[in-house]
């Protein structure tokens, strides 16, 4: 795909996706989740050492913007990556730093 063949709509979807990663416990949620892992909240909360609400604030947050999904089973919440290639968006941005 060319930068011409991008519409506003795709552009503004990526801008938002980027914004919500930008916070430090985002990114650590991130890293938890890498490589196809499913967590739930109580697994996120206490791997970050902080409040479930906080938690589960950040995961909604990653959720809205597209970075995220969640599949329920049972009891539990299991938050996962929703794109498979967002380790490839991060080594872009990260290249573009350089």
């Amino acid at each position: 795909m060319n930068f011409k063949d991008l519409t506003p709509e795709q552009l503004e979807n990526a801008a938002n996706m980027l914004k919500a990663i930008a916070h430090p416990v985002r990114i650590a949620i991130l890293n938890y989740l890498e490589d196809g892992k499913k967590l739930t909240v109580t697994e996120i909360h206490e791997m970050l050492n902080m409040e479930q609400s906080t938690t589960s604030h950040h995961l909604g947050i990653l959720k809205d913007k597209g970075v995220l999904a969640s599949k329920r089973e049972g009891k539990n919440t299991y938050y996962f990556l929703k794109h498979n290639n967002l380790a490839n968006i991060i080594d872009c941005v990260s290249k573009c730093q350089s």
